[in-house]
């Protein structure tokens, strides 16, 4: 009988004995009490504690952590504009007792300084400018957080503004604000490619008009070309020439009825056309080179008397 009253004894033994021993896990810090008051603090591995004397009063995280902070303000052109924020941060090694004892609710701490901060900064802001800044706001928000969360043990890694969100209305505002400065750029291009197409055409119509030209001036040097040798021909047998020339001009007057004639298609009308007209038109011309003769070799002895 006296054995089963040890038994229970025994079995206390047993469990007191094991709760004085605990596992801290890595990167975890174990704030230990004795009696209320604050005793020790106890990093990762096997530790050992008084039974029913010291007992553990929390434990912290040694690792970074990251709090996500949205916050809703309004910038300088008055849009109203969701932000947010990631605050990553660590309880300094050094200063888990200020970690633990002097700040109860660290995350609402953190929020309540983000909220303050970008709601000082974002409002000096046009729309545009929180997005091209946003690394500026991030800054502000570490550098204020870090001043204020040093003091509670707090390390602030890193802020970053992850995401900004417009009114939705204020999103189709500037898409449509894109998208026509995107039109007006495809029209400044469509626009270059049209005059650029109307000037090569341009010069494309003047060097053809060039060689057309010259391709007329070749033509008409070789017909007088073909009309000197003709006129050559003509003075061996006797014929000056004036009227060499005035039946050149005949024959060709003949030669292009002839040509008019093979169309059977043709409208053209060529006057004069009466049977006389290559007869009368020899004279014509044969009387017209003697008047200016006549009048070149009138002028040549006024000047020579005139000299004299």
């Amino acid at each position: 009988m006296e054995n089963y009253i040890f038994i229970p004894i025994i079995f206390f033994s047993v469990i007191v004995i094991i709760s004085a021993f605990f596992i801290v896990k890595q990167q975890t810090a174990a704030i230990i009490e004795r009696f209320g008051k604050y005793q020790s603090i106890r990093h990762s591995g096997l530790q050992l504690k008084i039974p029913l004397v010291d007992r553990i009063a929390g434990k912290l995280s040694l690792k970074i952590q990251q709090l996500d902070v949205i916050i809703e303000t309004k910038t300088l052109d008055d849009v109203f504009v969701r932000l947010k924020v990631s605050v990553q941060y660590k309880v300094i090694r050094d200063k888990v007792y200020d970690a633990f004892y002097k700040l109860d609710y660290p995350h609402d701490q953190i929020t309540s300084y983000v909220f303050d901060v970008v709601r000082a900064e974002v409002p000096k802001m046009k729309l545009d400018d929180v997005f091209v800044r946003k690394d500026d706001i991030a800054i502000a928000v570490k550098s204020e957080l870090n001043d204020a969360m040093i003091e509670y043990g707090y390390d602030i890694i890193k802020t970053l503004v992850t995401d900004i969100d417009p009114d939705s209305q204020v999103k189709a505002a500037m898409n449509r604000i894109n998208a026509s400065e995107r039109e007006k750029i495809a029209a400044q291009f469509e626009g270059d490619a049209a005059r650029i197409l109307i000037v090569e055409k341009a010069k494309a119509e003047a060097e053809s008009k060039r060689l057309q030209g010259q391709g007329i001036a070749d033509q008409r040097r070789e017909i007088a070309r073909g009309l000197e040798e003709s006129v050559e021909v003509l003075n061996k047998v006797g014929i000056n020439s004036q009227e060499a020339s005035a039946l050149i001009v005949v024959t060709q007057h003949y030669d292009t009825l002839q040509s008019i004639g093979q169309e059977t298609n043709s409208n053209l009308i060529l006057l004069p056309n009466s049977p006389q007209a290559g007869s009368q038109m020899l004279n014509d011309m044969v009387a017209s080179f003697t008047a200016s003769n006549q009048i070149g070799e009138a002028m040549k002895n006024a000047k020579k008397k005139k000299e004299e």
